[in-house]
């Protein structure tokens, strides 16, 4: 099996602030790292480091963060397929990170957003039935809905990360089969919490729902075998960067790499290495190492 991740990939750039600045306010920061970033790209580099066979289709634009970007990825076990978007910037975000952890974060999409349907679509032409096809939110609408349709018309199993929140989102049910999500993107989704969320994400054609509590842990949600909860794994988190990011990507590669559906012991695993992100500053330098990962899956 394969992970195909269609997605975007980014700059980030984190800057350490105390609090968060106010309309028409100006305040002090501390650079902490400049480091590859993006959904896309955060999920393929982890499930890559996982020992799965990972593809990032993403777009560029033709600047110096295009070059970067392809440096950062280099090392990495991941085969990167980039498209190149004539005119258009390479993305970025700026993370505001604040002394418990948290963080707010400011991202542009000018490439992720035109990848077009046929670009993307073409990165699967490797793809064989049973392969993971995996998208989050920064991408086109018209993109997101073709990649899922053609993925399902292939008989691939397609996981989705609704983030940044769209509003056509509740119309791309159908086409998933497996969803992975946090409690507030939940709520915004269904219009209801936890277990009574995942079960309307179920009814809407879903097959498995990952729902991320923060420290209330995760609830697993498959179709037949009821709702089951996962605790969360203790921790002091310094940068919750990448956190949800690594979550999904250790949890869909654990369950490939064992050839088996989501279960118990998938979201575990997630728990455990996102564990690790969240003690760590910065994105791609602060995911679990490969050894550290191979430690994990063997639990």
């Amino acid at each position: 099996m394969r992970a195909h991740v269609i997605g975007n990939v980014a700059i980030d750039e984190t800057i350490s602030v105390s609090s968060m600045p106010e309309a028409g306010a100006s305040i002090f920061g501390r650079e902490e790292t400049r480091d590859l970033g993006g959904k896309g790209a955060n999920q393929a580099v982890v499930m890559a480091r996982t020992g799965l066979p990972t593809a990032l289709i993403a777009a560029v634009g033709e600047d110096f963060r295009a070059q970067t970007i392809r440096e950062q990825l280099a090392p990495e076990p991941v085969e990167a397929k980039l498209t190149v978007i004539d005119g258009r910037s390479s993305d970025f975000s700026i993370i505001f990170t604040m002394p418990d952890g948290e963080n707010a974060i400011v991202t542009t999409t000018d490439s992720a957003g035109s990848l077009t349907p046929d670009d993307a679509i073409a990165g699967l032409s490797r793809a064989v039935t049973g392969d993971l096809v995996v998208l989050q939110g920064n991408l086109a609408e018209t993109t997101t809905r073709g990649l899922l349709a053609e993925a399902k018309r292939r008989g691939l199993v397609t996981a989705f990360n609704p983030s940044p929140l769209r509003p056509y989102f509740s119309d791309l049910w159908p086409l998933v089969d497996i969803a992975v999500l946090n409690r507030g993107e939940a709520q915004s989704l269904t219009r209801s919490s936890d277990a009574a969320a995942a079960e309307r994400l179920q009814q809407s054609g879903v097959r498995h729902v990952v729902i991320t509590l923060g420290g209330d842990g995760a609830i697993l949600a498959t179709r037949g075998n009821g709702i089951a909860t996962i605790p969360a794994v203790a921790t002091h988190a310094v940068d919750t960067t990448g956190a949800g990011d690594t979550f999904m990507a250790v949890a869909l590669a654990s369950a490939a790499l064992r050839g088996i559906e989501l279960d118990t012991r998938a979201v575990g695993h997630a728990a455990c290495a996102s564990a690790l992100t969240v003690s760590r500053r910065g994105t791609r330098a602060a995911f679990p190492t490969v050894e550290e990962l191979q430690a994990i899956l063997a639990r």
